[in-house]
């Protein structure tokens, strides 16, 4: 089933506590992957949903998760498995400003690259909900130290990317163990071949909901492409910021490497820069993080797999330092910005014949119309 739009949530008949905590958060309307998921959920179905990054995917499988936990309960009713730490803090983040009215409904979020002895700990006072990263999760369940036996509900969360990053044993290891599973929802941008062989394998007759980015929906980016020396990206970079004003900044990079180097370049052109990647210990990670949220740190600089789970919605541009490996990168990249209905722009900084070909690539592959610019002699953008 397709949807466009969404629908009020008050129509939903959802619990005044919910209600509650959207109306705290000024919420009234569901986006359409909502108002197609919250449904089917409810009722204990399977879902399998196809939707952009940024269209409210938490609350899709968030509501109907928290509805159906018991008051009072102390086993583990739902696990929601996200493939990195920063989309699984996230989550949780997002779950506990839905049970702001229900303090008892307890949250527990496990991941890789942190104490495992805090997280035994979170475990004994019975969480209702754990989200976590499937490796994390995996050592847990090996060590006996989260017990899964009630488990009713099971989310796939960015389901795609976690099949991608190799993670497809440990998924199958944890559905395997969950024999006492009602129904499992599968969130993904894009239905790979992995997503669809875990449907086929785990899922009951799902619901597919599917939410096209309709041209109205499409959030409103312009995208340029800029030719110039690997050399001079750095500084080409900075005359922009500079000269468009832009006040928050999300750079990528293809290797972490090339993110500190940018970091570095950046703070010799007089800008403050500070970036993420794999290697960069898990408490920085966060700080940096944090500080960018907050609006502290105005350009931060990361690897695309570092950044998922970044959810910032008033990012003032985007520049690709390098053109993104795969046609998937581009989309979440440049959807950092131009969201809540600003309108936003992504810059593309191309040095040699290859990266310009991926990305005529990526336009055509994308239906992104992507304009040659250049910059004039005060640095200002002008399209070719």
């Amino acid at each position: 089933m397709e949807f466009t739009q969404g629908v009020r949530f008050d129509s939903l008949g959802l619990t005044e506590e919910v209600q509650r905590a959207l109306k705290k958060k000024n919420i009234e309307e569901s986006t359409p992957v909502q108002a197609g998921c919250i449904p089917p959920m409810r009722e204990w179905k399977d879902v399998i949903a196809k939707a952009p990054t940024g269209t409210g995917k938490t609350f899709a499988f968030g509501i109907p998760i928290i509805e159906h936990i018991e008051p009072g309960s102390e086993e583990t009713e739902a696990v929601i498995l996200a493939p990195t730490r920063e989309l699984a803090m996230q989550i949780t983040a997002e779950l506990r400003d839905l049970c702001v009215y229900l303090p008892g409904v307890r949250i527990v979020c496990l991941y890789g690259g942190a104490p495992i002895g805090k997280q035994i700990d979170a475990l004994k006072k019975h969480p209702q909900i754990v989200v976590a990263t499937p490796g994390r999760l995996s050592d847990h369940m090996k060590r006996r130290t989260v017990k899964l036996d009630n488990v009713k509900t099971v989310v796939l969360d960015e389901a795609d990317r976690m099949l991608d990053m190799a993670f497809i044993h440990d998924v199958t290891r944890i559905l395997d163990k969950l024999a006492s599973r009602r129904n499992l929802g599968m969130f993904s941008a894009t239905i790979s071949r992995e997503v669809m062989d875990i449907s086929w394998m785990y899922q009951r007759d799902p619901e597919e909901i599917t939410v096209q980015a309709k041209e109205e929906n499409k959030p409103d980016i312009a995208q340029y492409r800029i030719d110039v020396g690997q050399n001079d990206k750095a500084h080409v970079m900075a005359q922009i910021i500079r000269a468009e004003g832009h006040e928050r900044v999300m750079a990528f990079c293809n290797t972490k490497g090339m993110t500190e180097r940018l970091k570095a370049f950046l703070m010799m052109e007089g800008l403050e820069a500070d970036c993420i990647h794999g290697d960069i210990p898990q408490k920085k990670r966060e700080a940096v993080m944090a500080r960018f949220r907050r609006g502290e740190l105005p350009i931060f600089v990361a690897t695309d797999v570092a950044a998922r789970g970044i959810d910032v919605d008033d990012v003032d541009a985007v520049f690709n330092y390098d053109v993104p490996l795969e046609n998937e990168y581009y989309v979440h990249r440049i959807g950092r910005t131009g969201r809540a209905k600003r309108r936003g722009v992504a810059y593309t900084l191309v040095s040699d014949y290859p990266s310009g070909m991926r990305l005529d690539g990526i336009a055509k592959f994308t239906g992104n119309e992507v304009k040659k610019a250049h910059l004039d002699a005060e640095g200002k953008l002008v399209e070719d």
